[in-house]
This record gives structure tokens, sequence and C-alpha cells, in this order.
């Protein structure tokens, strides 16, 4: 689809080419998207209750409302909250460009293409900084005592 929607006024003998390098850039980005995935999924691991719900959303589990207060454990709803607070005071260290970068890529869950729009930069850009913004907030909450 690329090839036809970007490429469709050049000559044929440059569509081979140009064909190869596209899908050669699709094969890429989903291997980086899936390491960071991947990258992201071990590193949260340890906050999960350490059963193998498939089910369980970290974002969840991280809420500083809960909608059953009353059924939790004081000390674990304080320890819940405690580590949101680390994370967004990590988050509010960042670079403003790298925070908007990886709010919108990972907690808004916007494609690459559509975290560039919004950024008003290219995507590389907007890998770049994502890049830079999860080694940099997990070294700040590694330094904080968050056990990733």
């Amino acid at each position: 689809m690329k090839l036809a929607e970007k490429y469709s006024d050049r000559p044929a003998e440059e569509l081979p080419l140009l064909f190869q390098r596209i899908l050669q850039n699709v094969i890429r980005d989903y291997f980086r998207r899936h390491k960071v995935r991947a990258m992201w999924t071990t590193l949260m691991s340890s906050f999960s209750s350490g059963s193998d719900d498939e089910n369980f959303d970290l974002l969840e589990t991280l809420e500083v409302e809960n909608e059953s207060p009353y059924f939790e454990n004081p000390a674990t709803q304080l320890d819940r909250v405690k580590t949101l607070g680390m994370i967004e005071d990590a988050l509010k260290e960042l670079p403003a460009r790298q925070r908007e970068a990886f709010l919108l890529r990972y907690w808004e869950e916007l494609d690459v293409a559509d975290t560039a729009s919004a950024m008003g930069c290219s995507e590389g850009s907007v890998k770049t900084h994502c890049s830079r913004a999860v080694h940099a907030l997990a070294a700040k909450l590694a330094k904080k005592g968050v056990r990733l």
C-alpha cells in the first residue's frame, strides 16, 4: 500500500528497489516495536500480583483511585500510591519532548506516525525521544528504589 500511495509516479524500474526498502523498514519497525514492548513487559512484570492472569493491566494496578478501595489492604494501597507518585515525579523530570513522546506513545497508545504528527516532528525523532525517555525513566526509578 505504501508503494502504491507514495511512489505511483515513479518509473517501473525503480519500484522493485523501493518495495524492498519499504519491506525492510516495516520489518525493522516491527522488531523494534516488539523489542520495546517486550522490555516494558519485563520491566513492569514485577508490579503484577504474581498470577499468570493475561488480563493484568499495570495502569489499573497503579490507579490512585480504586473502584473498590474497601477491599484492598491499606498497606498495598499505600505502596501503589507511592509507586505511582514516583513514576509521575520521574515523568516530570524528563525533558518536555521526551515526556510528550513517551506519554503519547505508551500511555495514549498512539503509533509512531500519529505521535510524529501530534508533535510536529519526524517519526525518527519520535523513536529517539521515546528511547531516551524509557532509559531515563528506568534509571530514575531504579535510583528511587523502584525495582522493575
